[in-house]
């Protein structure tokens, strides 16, 4: 299976340096976002996606269906592919990395979940993936996702270097998921 795998396009949470896992929050794409998953949209044009999947977020559905203007195929949510839950909900992000500075890997701050629980919950989803029989499809996350995705697929990087990998808005990958 050929899997690509997107950041969603920028946001006005992103541009307000605000945390947010909560799907009724009013976060969407800015105009930069918006730019950002067309210029996406127009580089996977030519890919014969079978379907896209996204998270329950909004800012990943706005981002799906621009790039979907191409395909036109099934956008579908998966709870899996959620941002981490941090519990700092609508707060500075500043504010949460300073709350897990202690045990980055391991804290869970305000009923959220720590790093370690949401990369579980990722490796879950791509333990789901290799069941589907999809030729190529696109799954539209988050950084923190992201950031799961590109440590084993590509290998060679350690939990606690896991918040070193940055993946910018509308940024993709692409691999091959052997079933």
């Amino acid at each position: 299976m050929h899997f690509y795998c997107m950041r969603h396009g920028r946001t006005n949470y992103n541009d307000l340096g605000l945390c947010n896992d909560d799907p009724v929050r009013d976060v969407y794409l800015t105009g930069a976002g918006i730019a950002q998953a067309e210029t996406a949209a127009q580089q996977l044009r030519n890919i014969a996606l079978s379907r896209i999947l996204v998270s329950l977020l909004p800012r990943t559905r706005q981002t799906a269906e621009i790039v979907n203007r191409y395909h036109a195929v099934p956008i579908e949510v998966h709870a899996d592919l959620a941002d981490i839950r941090s519990g700092f909900e609508s707060q500075p992000v500043v504010n949460y990395f300073a709350a897990i500075d202690h045990d980055p890997l391991r804290a869970r701050i305000n009923g959220g979940e720590s790093l370690l629980d949401h990369k579980q919950r990722v490796l879950r989803f791509i333990d789901w993936l290799r069941e589907q029989p999809d030729d190529t499809l696109l799954v539209v996350a988050h950084e923190e996702t992201m950031r799961v995705f590109i440590a084993y697929f590509e290998g060679g990087i350690e939990d606690a270097r896991l918040r070193d990998i940055h993946i910018g808005n509308c940024e993709y990958r692409h691999y091959v998921l052997t079933r």
